[in-house]
């Protein structure tokens, strides 16, 4: 019995552990990136130098967290789940590397056209990274979807989906290097740098923008898609967690295909949700300013969205559970 406190702490030492390496060191640039905020004021397209290495430290930290969760639940074929987690954890830290690296050295990390010796090698080994970490969770997504995987039904179809939604958002970042134009950056040090394209639709980049994402407040922003849908992992196991939770309170959730039937409802939404900020972005309008059309679109989804979680409690309601 007095083994049982320190059980939590041997399942996560049982985590995967290049993912909780790879954490580890998003954290520390979490902190490095905090103090070039408030100790280094050089600006790159508008935005603080150190604004960049913060989002990534912090959006890959909660997504290694969230695959080295997942890769401790009870699931075959192991050795290639772990080989994969191993892949994109390597990715990732060289990939975040190089935006460091990029930062410290007053450039761009992203879209870099110079012709000299340095950047194209940068560009490259950053190109196969982002390459790296895709298909490393294509292969893991394939490989938690033929197997049931989680603590019950909502969460086994929780993961699949938002696995498919994150690579949604891993595909619908090569939309951005297509949509922009070539033009040329600046450099902190002022210096010109051509690059192929920008994250903005119908706008440059630099201009004004969302506190902390940047996100452009006078175009669209391929980020913002990009954004919503690599991070619909994170909402789905969310849900499954709520939904568990309302469970002890509600008689209607207690029963696991319910609540799964409802994840699969909200995975649905949330699809339409991404796909709709996608359109609303390629029309070249900001996220804070949908028109007539976007908000009518959005109040259609969310009305079907709605109308099918009633549908789904409707079906428990009447069919008991057993």
């Amino acid at each position: 019995m007095s083994a049982a406190p320190h059980e939590p702490r041997r399942r996560v030492t049982r985590w995967h552990r290049p993912l909780l390496l790879m954490v580890a060191s998003m954290l520390v640039l979490l902190a490095v990136s905090v103090a070039g905020l408030v100790f280094d004021g050089r600006v790159l397209q508008g935005a603080p130098v150190w604004l960049k290495p913060l989002k990534f430290a912090v959006s890959l930290a909660v997504y290694g967290t969230t695959l080295a969760w997942m890769l401790s639940l009870p699931h075959r074929g192991r050795r290639w789940t772990s080989a994969m987690a191993t892949v994109f954890a390597a990715a990732a830290f060289v990939d975040v590397g190089i935006v460091a690296v990029q930062v410290a050295r007053g450039t761009f990390s992203h879209f870099n056209d110079s012709p000299e010796p340095f950047e194209e090698t940068i560009q490259r080994v950053f190109g196969m990274g982002v390459m790296s970490m895709m298909l490393a969770n294509l292969v893991l997504a394939i490989l938690l979807t033929v197997q049931r995987v989680g603590p019950d039904r909502a969460a086994s179809r929780a993961i699949p989906t938002g696995l498919g939604l994150a690579i949604t958002g891993m595909v619908l970042g090569f939309l951005i290097p297509f949509q922009g134009e070539p033009h040329t950056g600046l450099t902190t040090d002022g210096a010109p740098v051509p690059l192929t394209s920008g994250h903005s639709v119908g706008v440059p980049d630099g201009g004004p923008g969302l506190p902390i994402t940047q996100w452009s407040t006078t175009g669209g922003d391929l980020r913002v898609p990009h954004f919503v849908a690599l991070h619909g992992l994170q909402v789905m196991l969310l849900l499954a967690l709520l939904l568990a939770w309302l469970a002890a309170r509600h008689p209607i959730l207690r029963d696991e295909r319910v609540r799964a039937r409802l994840v699969g409802v909200a995975a649905t939404g949330y699809a339409g949700l991404v796909a709709l900020v996608t359109w609303q972005a390629l029309r070249g309008q900001p996220l804070t300013g949908p028109d007539l059309l976007t908000l009518g679109a959005a109040a259609l989804l969310a009305g079907c969205t709605a109308v099918a979680c009633g549908a789904v409690l409707s079906a428990a309601v009447e069919t008991p559970t057993r």
